[in-house]
């Protein structure tokens, strides 16, 4: 789905929510109460959003991976791991989508500016991107939404309750990640000149200010008011270096429309009763056994849909904090298998047909398979033991 399929899904999920205003089906009212849940959370990725894009302009992505390969001395399996911990920090502090947008041209640069083979580089990236997105509420939009339905809101309440989860989700992936790639990573490689950067002030500039910006973010103020600020200083560092890059198209229009009318369709849903059908399916509150119940049914309805609408859908089943956590592994480490199962991995894929590089999609299907319910399984086990 490219960004213009987006857009136009997006629409005419808008005009399926208008109809269902004019039927009587969504009152009007209810359009206020998903304004103001989800006004803040778009304004986060609006703002985030400019940060990363501006960021990458600036080269900051460019010479961290580039002190990477520095920093592993010429040994592959050293590299890889300093890609896999760069792309948890980047899923963890700027969302998932820019480790699968703006990190994964990053890495595929280095590994062959390095003389190494760029898949194992590439599928590192997307899967981190989702099962890294655990980490913290800003990694993930469903994590935002989350982020209100828990007893004691903030960073701290949330990173109580997934942080344990988060830990074993990326263990399990990286653990997997070695074992299909062990024979790629083995051996070495003469490390290549650091990238040139074209304004070092510029860098400089931007590079403080996503430094400042990461601990801003798990500060307990709302996430979109540090993005916003962090967004308009980059900005004017830009008017001033570097005029000819703020462009409309920094903003991520088309995701905007698609959430939008994804918020309204799935509240429309809702009042026609979805949520007492979609609890035959995945259960409710009781034992452990529920918990892998919910996950599995989110895990399957993220590779049947996506992950952002099975979260709309199965929200209302998460009555408790311990399935509010088992939902969100579901929707965010288990999007593994198929191509739609997270926007990012479709961010991603564009991305690296981009640079000329060919996903093999029955080998990303095949160990996906094998990946998201072996990680979504592991993964809850914190939350049974609570």
């Amino acid at each position: 789905m490219d960004a213009v399929k987006l857009a136009i899904a997006g629409a005419a999920l808008l005009l399926v929510a208008a109809g269902a205003v004019a039927a009587g089906i969504l009152p009007p009212d209810d359009l206020v109460g998903i304004a103001e849940r989800v006004a803040p959370i778009l304004g986060f990725v609006v703002a985030v959003t400019i940060v990363a894009e501006l960021a990458a302009r600036a080269g900051v992505f460019d010479v961290a991976a580039g002190w990477l390969a520095r920093a592993s001395r010429g040994r592959t399996t050293v590299l890889w791991l300093l890609v896999v911990a760069l792309a948890v920090v980047a899923t963890a502090f700027l969302s998932l989508d820019t480790t699968a947008v703006l990190l994964t041209p990053v890495v595929v640069a280095v590994a062959r500016a390095n003389g190494l083979p760029p898949l194992p580089f590439a599928f590192t990236t997307v899967w981190l991107a989702n099962t890294a997105s655990l980490v913290l509420p800003v990694s993930n939009l469903t994590n935002l939404l989350a982020l209100g339905r828990l007893p004691e809101g903030g960073p701290a309440a949330f990173v109580a309750l997934m942080g344990p989860s988060a830990v074993v989700a990326i263990a399990v992936t990286v653990a997997l990640l070695f074992l299909i790639h062990r024979r790629s990573l083995a051996g070495g490689f003469a490390p290549a000149p650091m990238p040139r950067v074209a304004d070092r002030v510029q860098l400089l500039a931007a590079s403080v200010v996503v430094v400042v910006l990461m601990p801003a973010l798990v500060s307990g103020v709302e996430p979109w008011i540090p993005a916003t600020i962090a967004a308009a200083a980059l900005v004017a560092l830009f008017a001033w270096r570097s005029p000819r890059v703020l462009t409309p198209r920094l903003v991520p229009w088309q995701l905007l429309v698609f959430a939008a009318g994804l918020f309204t369709a799935m509240s429309g849903l809702e009042s026609l009763g979805s949520a007492a059908v979609v609890a035959v399916v995945a259960g409710e509150a009781g034992g452990p056994a529920e918990l892998w119940r919910l996950a599995g049914t989110a895990l399957v309805t993220a590779n049947a849909v996506d992950n952002l609408p099975a979260y709309l859908l199965l929200e209302s089943t998460a009555n408790t904090p311990e399935r509010l956590g088992a939902l969100l592994v579901g929707v965010n480490a288990g999007p593994l298998i198929t191509p739609w199962a997270s926007l990012a991995t479709l961010l991603w894929h564009e991305r690296l047909t981009s640079v000329g590089v060919e996903v093999p999609w029955r080998r990303f299907v095949l160990w996906g398979l094998v990946a998201a319910p072996l990680v979504v399984a592991l993964a809850v086990v914190p939350l049974a033991l609570r």
